[in-house]
């Protein structure tokens, strides 16, 4: 005990020992240096095919990190805000597109002595409440009856018969386009079973009205594959459906191939609701000049393009895409050359060097971008608040995919998905406030090549797959923000 007394005597007279006695305070950054890697957490998600990332600072344009960030993926559906960019540079944020209803002949004491044309002004949100009130007002504009035909003008944009040809026929996200689209080109599709077989209805439902279309046509038929098929028969959309997929009842959107042919066929019924007997339907390609009845006009782009981001309607991308190609070059002849004008644009505009989308909704797998550039995009933007209050947020989840509320991170992004395909590109405010730009891509090419076209709704991996990229996205969000928040 006298020894040990007098080594801690001694001890406490010494000099201050080399290691200290109490734990040393850990630097600021000890938690930024246990932070998992990115390739670590790529390598972790397990997914086939490639990655690649970049993250910058938003405020400063400086370059935080990158991993295969010059490589080409399909953006999916991240595309939409490139071309979200494009028509609000282009047409600007205030355009509102038109609808318009033209008598022809004259009119005299109600009646419309030549033609009523219905013309489309390319707009994508055009709907069966909006249709309604045309007709509605054609019938408070005094007109009674029109002697000569009823005609449908689609010539504001040209036809395509679908968004991605490799596509199934029956997906509601590949309809047809052409100047005029009514409900985003679908007509719906119910099914009830009934004592003989199946009750079926196809519709152009709205939140008011619901009336019937005779233009698309639904036959059950006894098999078990496909479960759809469609033709163009007698020039009207003629379906089938395999009797086994159905069950007791169910209703879901098909795709119209015929637009201006389904919009004429829903305003004979609505102006016949308003006591206006009009002709069979016919399509034309060019309106002649007659006197203006009546015309309704969309919401302001800017509100068009926050739901196009928030609920990723291809439709309506393809349409607002090329409406801005043919105010800048004064045609359009198909999607892949005003995708082509938009990639040039932005090249110009925001200094891209190496984008190449073939189309404007990001629905095929064969457009190409790197992370780079799309970053560089966002960044360009950013500053002038263009993007950025349309793009939607994005919830932080738990290690069980659920969201998490008032995450201090916040996150506002464009997603994208396609079969073996995941993209997400945006903005991410870290916990201190620091802004980041930031595009994740993922792809699995080689095994969506090899997908059957009526394979690709719904093909065996695809829905794990994603989920695993989509874990990715938020452990290297997370890592971000932990990293290069001050």
């Amino acid at each position: 005990m006298a020894a040990t007394a007098s080594l801690l005597g001694q001890a406490a007279v010494a000099t201050p020992p080399i290691i200290s006695l109490r734990p040393l305070a850990r630097g600021t950054d000890h938690f930024k240096k246990a932070a998992e890697g990115g390739e670590a957490i790529i390598s972790a998600a397990k997914l086939d095919g490639q990655v690649g990332y970049s993250v910058f600072n938003a405020e400063t344009g400086l370059r935080l990190e990158g991993y295969n960030s010059q490589m080409g993926l399909p953006p999916a559906s991240v595309a939409k805000a490139i071309t979200a960019l494009y028509a609000l540079d282009t047409l600007g944020s205030s355009y509102r597109f038109t609808t318009r209803l033209f008598a022809t002949g004259g009119v005299s004491e109600g009646v419309i002595l030549g033609d009523l044309i219905l013309v489309g002004g390319g707009d994508p949100t055009f709907n069966t409440d909006a249709l309604s009130g045309l007709a509605k007002a054609l019938k408070s504009a005094g007109i009674r009856e029109v002697r000569g035909a009823f005609k449908v003008d689609e010539s504001a944009l040209p036809y395509i018969q679908t968004i991605d040809q490799s596509q199934p026929d029956h997906v509601g996200y590949s309809p047809a386009i052409s100047g005029i689209a009514l409900n985003f080109n679908r007509v719906h599709f119910e099914w009830r079973r009934a004592d003989k077989g199946y009750g079926v209805t196809m519709d152009a439902r709205s939140k008011r009205v619901r009336p019937e279309v005779s233009m698309a046509k639904m036959q059950v038929v006894k098999r078990s594959l496909p479960i759809y098929t469609y033709t163009d028969a007698e020039g009207l959309d003629h379906w089938t459906v395999a009797r086994s997929a159905l069950g007791n009842s169910g209703a879901r959107w098909l795709p119209v191939r015929k637009p201006a042919l389904y919009a004429g066929d829903v305003f004979q019924t609505l102006a016949r609701s308003q006591g206006i007997i009009l002709k069979e339907p016919k399509v034309i390609s060019r309106a002649p000049i007659g006197k203006l009845i009546a015309s309704h006009q969309s919401d302001e782009l800017s509100l068009i393009l926050k739901g196009m981001l928030r609920y990723s309607t291809n439709i309506t991308a393809e349409m607002v895409g090329m409406s801005a190609t043919l105010k800048r070059i004064g045609n359009v002849q198909n999607l892949e050359s005003s995708a082509s004008e938009m990639n040039r644009w932005a090249e110009v505009t925001m200094g891209l060097q190496d984008i190449r989308l073939v189309d404007h909704s990001g629905l095929s797998g064969r457009s190409r971008m790197n992370s780079d550039d799309m970053v560089i995009a966002l960044i360009k933007v950013d500053t002038k608040e263009t993007l950025r209050p349309i793009l939607k947020p994005v919830a932080m989840r738990d290690n069980k995919g659920r969201p998490i509320k008032a995450h201090p991170i916040k996150v506002d992004a464009k997603t994208g998905t396609l079969n073996f395909v995941s993209g997400l590109a945006g903005y991410i405010t870290a916990h201190d406030g620091t802004v980041m730009a930031f595009a994740i891509f993922a792809a699995d090419n080689e095994t969506r090549s090899q997908l059957a076209k009526t394979n690709r709704e719904a093909p065996q991996g695809a829905r794990p797959w994603n989920r695993r990229a989509k874990t990715m996205q938020q452990k290297l969000i997370k890592r971000w923000s932990l990293i290069y928040g001050t």
